[in-house]
């Protein structure tokens, strides 16, 4: 199977590759945003139809939050026309788009989980430019897998992980927003369950986040747990961060469509951050 790979030098790109070295399977071809940018509608239909491949991962995206507020151009030419170029390539190829979208689709104002057919009514220019993303993919092509994923940390780059392991080195105290919950979600999961759709037609939009949920001064605590690390973690409001985009309150999703379609359900995220941790010490100890 011939699989193109959008975003590869992301966090999520970067796990994908990981993921599709154990498998002799599949022939990859990937693309960082210096190689192909997906705004950029030619460049995009030319590179499909030269590599006419059966799978198109979208791992690209304009992810930068409180950016996004301020170049709200730049967003929704990568996270809106950016997929509606995909659709097309993969419609006149026919071939399969897996996209990967985000909870900040929601307005964050519930107290239940989201279900996936519930109304979007996203907050933030960040969340409008990918629910837009998601519309154009929807009316463009039907052969597609719309992935809403959420507070996403990886192996590759900066993350909130990473951020809390830095922080408490240095500080005895850290302050972490205490008023907003959803799930923590490790990349390389999410990319184990996007390779779980390579032979499926069960196309459509599914929500997929490791289990359970916490707020963000709850996972941070647990870090420093996990780590051993003696920091006290005092709780703030998101106002007092003083961003400029609005996050959502809440933010968990439902994962019944994805458990019903009998795709694989991600671990509970106190384990994944275990393994996470894990693998982050081997991989700077190498280096």
């Amino acid at each position: 199977m011939k699989v193109i790979i959008t975003g590869a030098g992301g966090m999520l790109g970067s796990d994908l590759l990981d993921v599709f070295k154990k498998s002799d399977e599949h022939k990859v071809s990937m693309f960082r945003r210096n190689e192909l940018d997906i705004s950029d509608r030619d460049q995009v239909l030319s590179v499909v139809t030269e590599l006419r491949p059966d799978v198109i991962i979208n791992a690209a995206a304009y992810t930068d939050v409180d950016g996004c507020e301020i170049n709200r151009e730049m967003a929704f030419a990568v996270n809106a026309e950016g997929p509606k170029h995909l659709a097309e390539a993969s419609r006149s190829v026919g071939a399969t788009l897996i996209h990967v979208s985000t909870d900040y689709v929601f307005s964050g104002d519930h107290t239940q989980p989201y279900q996936v057919e519930e109304e979007c009514h996203p907050k933030s220019v960040y969340g409008q430019s990918k629910w837009a993303g998601e519309e154009t993919i929807r009316h463009s092509w039907e052969r597609h897998f719309i992935l809403r994923t959420s507070w996403l940390y990886g192996l590759h780059g900066k993350n909130f992980v990473t951020t809390m392991l830095r922080v408490g080195k240095k500080e005895s105290t850290v302050r972490v927003v205490n008023d907003q919950i959803g799930s923590p979600t490790f990349s390389w999961d999410l990319a184990q369950a996007i390779i779980s759709l390579l032979e499926s037609d069960k196309y459509g939009t599914y929500h997929v986040t490791n289990q359970g949920f916490c707020t963000w001064n709850d996972f941070s605590k647990l870090i420093f747990s996990l780590e051993g690390m003696k920091v006290d973690v005092l709780p703030i409001t998101t106002g007092e961060l003083g961003r400029p985009a609005p996050r959502p309150a809440y933010s968990v999703l439902d994962h019944h469509k994805w458990i019903e379609a009998r795709f694989p359900s991600l671990r509970h995220y106190d384990e994944a951050l275990q393994d996470y941790l894990q693998r982050w010490h081997e991989l700077n100890d190498e280096r």
